[in-house]
């Protein structure tokens, strides 16, 4: 049965957060920082599902694993890559375009949005959390899909990093590694790390928790992932265009000659 007690609590520890982090923007001046907390969101929810859970079974232990892992490694990562850059170019057409008044806007446009996606996207953490049933197939098939997710998330942005340290680099495509096969190796992890995670919820019984990772897919594709950066890489450099002829938007693919 799901937990409206937890789920209500996860809901306030999340806009607690966000209002936390967004008196921080004020400060800086610089609404950025939500990228940083984005993934710390799905580890509030969890320890908060597990803390109210009474399961405490092994399925809990690994959903809290696998989400400490994925989140601390991204945080960690946007942190060091947002580090001593101003406000990401992003969040400045956002700010241009809900002048006068952004900074106060911004507590629901930016962090307030942040803050209810999370709430929803977590639904299969709650699911998996408060499952009774011991572990199975079905949730090692979720793990593997998990460490494939990491695997290209993590990779694809230390090939990219790598690639952009290099000024050799400057204004050229990266289309090597992992970016040889897919334009976006980073966000088809992400999708692949919430599906599995809402394997691992199908085998607690939580299947009806679908509209996480398909909402999940439709941020990725269709908002703020591959359709709203590239449109801004094709306008900086046009050597993309060729790029795109030959490699695979999101699924990773041979390269087309």
């Amino acid at each position: 049965m799901f937990d409206w007690v937890a789920f209500s609590w996860s809901g306030a520890s999340l806009l607690l957060v966000a209002v936390l982090f967004w008196l921080i923007s004020l400060i800086r001046n610089d609404v950025s920082i939500v990228d940083s907390l984005w993934s710390l969101m799905f580890l509030l929810v969890a320890l908060v599902y597990s803390l109210m859970s009474d399961s405490g079974g092994p399925r809990e232990v690994l959903i809290l694993a696998l989400v400490a892992i994925w989140a601390l490694r991204l945080s960690a990562y946007i942190t060091w890559r947002n580090h001593g850059h101003p406000e990401d170019y992003r969040y400045q057409e956002i700010r241009a375009n809900n002048e006068p008044g952004f900074r106060y806007k911004s507590l629901y446009i930016v962090f307030g949005l942040q803050a209810v996606l999370a709430w929803i996207i977590s639904l299969p953490l709650a699911g998996a959390i408060a499952g009774q049933s011991a572990l199975g197939f079905v949730d090692y098939a979720g793990c593997a899909l998990f460490l494939t997710g990491l695997f290209f998330e993590a990779v694809g942005d230390l090939q990219l990093s790598r690639f952009r340290k290099d000024p050799a680099n400057a204004g050229k495509v990266l289309d090597k590694g992992l970016w040889r096969y897919t334009r976006h190796p980073n966000y088809f992890g992400n999708f692949t790390i919430w599906w599995g995670f809402y394997l691992i919820a199908i085998s607690a019984g939580a299947w009806w928790t679908i509209i996480s990772p398909l909402l999940m897919t439709f941020l990725l594709l269709k908002v703020s992932g591959v359709a709203l950066l590239e449109k801004d890489i094709s306008g900086r450099r046009p050597d993309y265009q060729q790029y795109i002829r030959r490699t695979n938007a999101f699924f990773p693919g041979i390269p087309r000659k």
